[in-house]
């Protein structure tokens, strides 16, 4: 990938196998919201030649020899982050996500001074550290988006308490995407009854019926709004551009709280009066860390919870990555990395 926006064939070296390292053959990479703003460099911070993919499953090949937890045959997964300075508080606690040295998985830079590169490729090295095992009840195609997608929404839930199973909990999902068709999915798997908010009055019968949601509101319907209003505990955002956040807050009930897991290009919009008036509170999440991130994936395991996804060979890339801009897809493109025809 370069600043043409489109994705040819790429040769690249990846590193050795250090003795901290597991080296993987790449069966599956979910296609994230995140590679397009990249690719097109909407933050401005794109190096190129990029290789996109960090929501990464496929099967350990080689260990190095610090490593007892993995070993070759393993089913693994590789999510955002490829790096951190694992000395810090953050890193401690398990919170690598918000260490200060964090490296993600692409686009990012090494220990070692390289620049990394992501799973649109046919294997990878990673640091034992931020690896995570994939349940032998998950497929791995379907389970790729979950690195990112099902970490993004899980790790807030789990913050301010939406997954303690309260009786008569209400969650609100902005978006029903990649990652608000995954924050459904967690709301009722523990008990939360869930409302989808969106501006497409075709997602209605999707998140209803597909899904399971217990209400559906009509954003741009004011009085399906207004009969909303503060009927929820907590909102999770997940929509990608600029949009205002003061209907979305009149929806919560005093003291509610709403979190913030996309990244518009653009500021959205949040008045005061919403929040002083209703003793709101707003708040951001990105990703998780790599205990939490093995958590959500045991519980997925568990639960029997994965991602709806479209495959697409390496050939239809492109392709996938239009649709994903028109927000063509239902609701996770997976790239088969190692399919019949590949040409990774």
């Amino acid at each position: 990938m370069d600043a043409s926006g489109k994705v040819v064939p790429f040769s690249f070296k990846r590193r050795d196998t250090g003795v901290d390292d597991v080296t993987i053959k790449v069966q599956y990479c979910g296609m994230c919201h995140t590679d397009l703003h990249f690719i097109n460099n909407d933050w401005g911070i794109t190096m190129y030649p990029l290789v996109p993919g960090h929501e990464i499953t496929g099967v350990v090949t080689r260990v190095g020899t610090n490593v007892s937890g993995f070993r070759p045959g393993d089913r693994v997964g590789v999510g955002c982050i490829a790096a951190s300075c694992l000395d810090c508080d953050h890193c401690r606690r398990s919170e690598e996500n918000y260490c200060d040295k964090v490296t993600l998985t692409y686009n990012g830079i090494f220990w070692d001074g390289s620049v990394t590169y992501g799973g649109y490729s046919d294997m990878l090295v990673a640091h034992k550290r931020f690896l995570v095992r994939i349940p032998d009840s998950l497929p791995l195609d379907a389970a790729a988006p979950l690195l990112c997608a099902g970490i993004t929404v899980y790790s807030p839930m789990k913050q301010h308490g939406m997954l303690l199973g309260e009786a008569g909990r209400s969650l609100g999902v902005v978006g029903l995407g990649g990652l608000g068709h995954v924050a459904v999915k967690f709301g009722k798997a523990f008990g939360l009854r869930v409302t989808v908010i969106s501006t497409s009055p075709a997602k209605e019968r999707e998140a209803r019926e597909s899904l399971k949601a217990d209400d559906f509101v009509l954003s741009t319907d004011q009085k399906q709004m207004q009969a909303m209003a503060r009927s929820l505990d907590y909102v999770i955002d997940t929509v990608s551009a600029q949009h205002s956040l003061g209907p979305i807050l009149e929806l919560l009930k005093v003291n509610g709280k709403l979190v913030l897991v996309a990244a518009p290009d653009k500021p959205v919009e949040l008045p005061s009066f919403p929040l002083i008036f209703g003793k709101r509170t707003v708040s951001g999440s990105m990703t998780g860390g790599m205990k939490e991130t093995q958590e959500m994936m045991d519980l997925c395991g568990k639960h029997n919870i994965t991602c709806d996804i479209e495959l697409v060979s390496t050939d239809r890339i492109n392709e996938a990555l239009a649709r994903l801009a028109r927000n063509d897809v239902r609701y996770r493109f997976v790239v088969d990395i190692a399919g019949n025809g590949s040409r990774l």
